[in-house]
């Protein structure tokens, strides 16, 4: 025998189906012996707390054990946090919140690394004709669709005068878009930090624009929303030792290289470069602070990135209780 369900039936159907999943994520959050961090392998001050043990030993006296996985970007990372898969996500770009919030992701911002325009920029061969941001007419540039080096590109094309069909997009990863840059088949790179510092060091290069004056490049530390209402203890806690890690970068940028050249892979020199172009300030997000988001949000949804239009403060900030 078949059943058909009626509209009523199916509403009751999904709404069941929505709050069992909400109950899940809640049960979840509710554990309080485990905290599951989400990172990628530029983490940077992530990468240095695991490395020393410094979260793990401070979380242990509360009795929570800490988990990491490592994700190879930002979207994926952000809806495993979503999905309640992880707790708390690494520093994102930007741009990746933004996605996020049109899905209708159920994130809280817990903390915002202070601007840091330098460490992203536009860049050509040294040979290259190419002087100014205008000069990029009809040019062929290459970056990664919806990172942060896309919204520098809108933002330093619109700044000149030029609109994106000016240009002819080629979307690519960082490691095809050096592979593409090196032999000639694009024109520009728009690219973030350690790419850049390493095509600075490696290669005869020269910046045409780099965030400064239009794309601050802010990067973002969430956690899922039922994580951070049930332990607003353990992410104070997270909090104050990113706050900690990211003074201790600035203070011993040969130490910090050093050490993050053991796990990434890359030259400390190269590193320490990178290193210089961010601010690793760690802040409270509050929504003054999302003005930028904002205009990634409109330029995007403009763009037609975003399906729908959003409000950027429009989401849960996290407050450290010494706030």
């Amino acid at each position: 025998m078949k059943f058909k369900l009626n509209s009523m039936t199916r509403r009751t159907a999904v709404a069941s189906i929505v709050a069992l999943v909400a109950a899940a994520a809640q049960a979840q959050a509710a554990r309080s012996d485990k905290l599951r961090i989400g990172y990628q392998k530029s983490s940077t001050l992530i990468t240095i707390l695991k490395k020393r043990g410094t979260l793990e030993q401070l979380l242990e006296a509360r009795g929570v054990k800490v988990s990491w996985h490592e994700f190879t970007s930002g979207l994926p990372l952000l809806e495993a946090l979503n999905l309640s898969n992880v707790d708390f996500s690494a520093d994102v770009a930007d741009t990746v919140p933004v996605f996020a919030q049109a899905a209708g992701a159920n994130l809280t911002y817990v903390a915002q690394e202070a601007p840091s325009p330098s460490a992203q920029a536009i860049v050509v061969r040294a040979d290259s004709p190419i002087r100014s941001v205008a000069d990029l007419k009809g040019r062929k540039i290459g970056f990664a669709k919806g990172a942060g080096a896309h919204f520098l590109l809108l933002a330093a094309l619109e700044r000149a005068g030029l609109q994106f069909k000016d240009i002819e997009p080629a979307y690519l990863s960082p490691a095809d878009a050096r592979a593409a840059f090196e032999k000639g088949a694009i024109d520009a790179w728009a690219i973030w930090d350690p790419f850049l510092s390493a095509v600075q060091n490696q290669s005869a290069v020269r910046i045409v624009a780099d965030g400064r004056d239009i794309a601050s490049y802010q990067r973002y530390y969430l956690a899922s929303t039922p994580y951070a209402r049930a332990h607003p203890d353990v992410l104070g806690d997270i909090y104050t030792e990113l706050k900690k890690a990211g003074a201790w970068v600035k203070q011993s940028p040969k130490e910090a290289a050093a050490l993050l050249s053991g796990v990434w892979g890359l030259d400390a020199a190269i590193i320490e470069q990178a290193n210089s172009h961010r601010s690793y300030v760690v802040r409270q997000v509050v929504p003054a602070a999302l003005t930028e988001q904002q205009r990634i949000a409109d330029a995007f949804f403009a763009e037609k990135l975003l399906p729908k239009k959003i409000n950027a403060q429009d989401v849960a900030l996290f407050k450290p209780a010494a706030s």
